[in-house]
């Protein structure tokens, strides 16, 4: 298994991050739901410093390398600050099923 996390600073980009929401909600969460492969991935922002990103599960680092869907590069207008890889050493799910964790956070509290 491998991790992936990638960073992103908004301060000189195209977007913001309640843009990055509504994309989120309107097609990238449904995307990422069919990719073989992905375990689980978390979008992630800090408003104050005007940060964004994302959190990958992968089952294989083959799994990693395939073309994703998305437009987040396109809608940023460069590249992630931090793009980097780690390998799972250990995992555990917790109490929740991941069913119960699809579809949560700001992008779907409005």
């Amino acid at each position: 298994m491998l991790v992936r996390i990638v960073l992103w600073n908004l301060a000189d980009s195209r977007t913001t991050i309640e843009e990055l929401r509504r994309y989120l909600s309107d097609e990238s969460v449904e995307q990422f739901a069919e990719v073989p492969g992905l375990r689980f991935k978390a979008w992630i922002s800090d408003e104050a410093t005007e940060r964004w990103g994302a959190v990958y599960l992968w089952e294989s680092a083959e799994a990693a390398r395939q073309e994703l869907p998305g437009r987040a590069r396109e809608l940023i207008g460069k590249e992630p600050e931090i793009a980097e890889e780690f390998d799972v050493e250990a995992t555990v799910e917790g109490r929740y099923a991941l069913e119960e964790l699809s579809r949560l956070g700001l992008a779907f509290d409005a």
